[in-house]
Formats: C-alpha cells, structure tokens, sequence
C-alpha cells in the first residue's frame, strides 16, 4: 500500500523535472517600462546570428505573437524598443554508469537481476537564446531575457520548441512592480 503511495509523487517528480526550459532576466532599475508600447527589430543584430533563416523566421514569428499578446504594437518609424536575439547551442553528453550485481536491489548482497551491469550514454543539444530590448532613444540595453533548453533536430517540433522559449522568456517582461524597488 506504501508503494501506491509513492508512485504518484514520483510521477510529479519526473514531470516537474522535465521542464523544459529554464530562464531568467535582467533589467535597468532605472528604465520606465510603462512608457515603452512599440518596437521594431534590430536588423543588423539579429543578420549576425548563425542559425537558419527558418529558425529566425520562427523566433521572430513568435515574438511578434507575444508581444501583441502584452499590447505592444510593431513599428518601423521610431520605435520605443529595439529588439535584438542571440543564439548558443552545445552538445551535452549524460553518462550513466551500473555495477553488475553489488549493492542494489533489496538490501546488500548479490541481486539476480542487476547481472551485466554497463554504461549508457546520451547525447542531446542544449541550447540558449537571449532576448535583449534596447531603448531606441537611449540606445541603452534595458531588459535581457535568457532562456536554456533541450532543442530538439525534428522540424515538427522546432515551432512548438521555439514558442515555448520566446514564450517563457517573455513571461518575465516587464519586471514586476515589486522586483523594480
């Protein structure tokens, strides 16, 4: 019966383990977010980043839908906001290593069904994107938001992958009322 018990709070675990992205922010203290309602794209920033032009056609989709989601309004003649992204991927490799035998299982001693041991080995891509929003009339960096997560090489996914990261980046914009004092 204790291990009925169990299992649903290891269900949780794993789910909340699985997250799929982490980010976090940084912003000028002294910037006045409520007064920025347009932006545009920082063209010459975002010509740099190396990645296809499908995926910064992805990422900008989804920025475009998030932002008009908060109320903002796209503007090429004199933006309140720049807008400008960076991209980092890396190979991440997990290693998982087993005895044969010793130590596992119900108490100490031999276990018939730890026998052969061995290792596993899993390779994925881990990736970074970085959001910046600059006061177009300031030319000042004053929000930064950072997202990490597994990327995954599927086209079918990219979209949904890619939503996720813009959307939960910027979830955190603006900072809270309580987080500028």
């Amino acid at each position: 019966m204790k291990t009925l018990k169990f299992i649903p709070l290891l269900l949780l675990f794993v789910l909340v383990s699985c997250s799929s992205v982490r980010v976090n922010s940084d912003y000028d203290k002294n910037a006045s977010f409520d007064s920025y309602k347009t932006y545009a794209y920082h063209k010459n920033g975002i010509d740099k980043v190396e990645i296809s032009d499908l995926d910064k056609k992805r990422i900008l989709r989804s920025i475009d839908e998030v932002m008009a989601g908060k109320g903002f309004t796209k503007s090429d003649t004199n933006p309140d906001l720049l807008i400008n992204f960076f991209t980092k991927e890396r190979e991440q490799v997990d290693v998982n290593q087993f005895n044969a035998g010793w130590g596992y299982g119900w108490g100490w001693g031999w276990n018939p069904w730890m026998w052969g041991g061995g290792t596993s080995v899993y390779r994925y891509a881990e990736g970074t994107l970085t959001i910046d929003f600059i006061d177009n009339k300031k030319k000042e960096l004053v929000w930064q938001g950072i997202g990490e997560g597994t990327l995954t090489k599927n086209t079918t996914k990219k979209d949904e992958n890619i939503k996720e990261f813009v959307t939960k980046i910027l979830a955190l914009y603006p900072p809270a009322q309580s987080e500028k004092k």
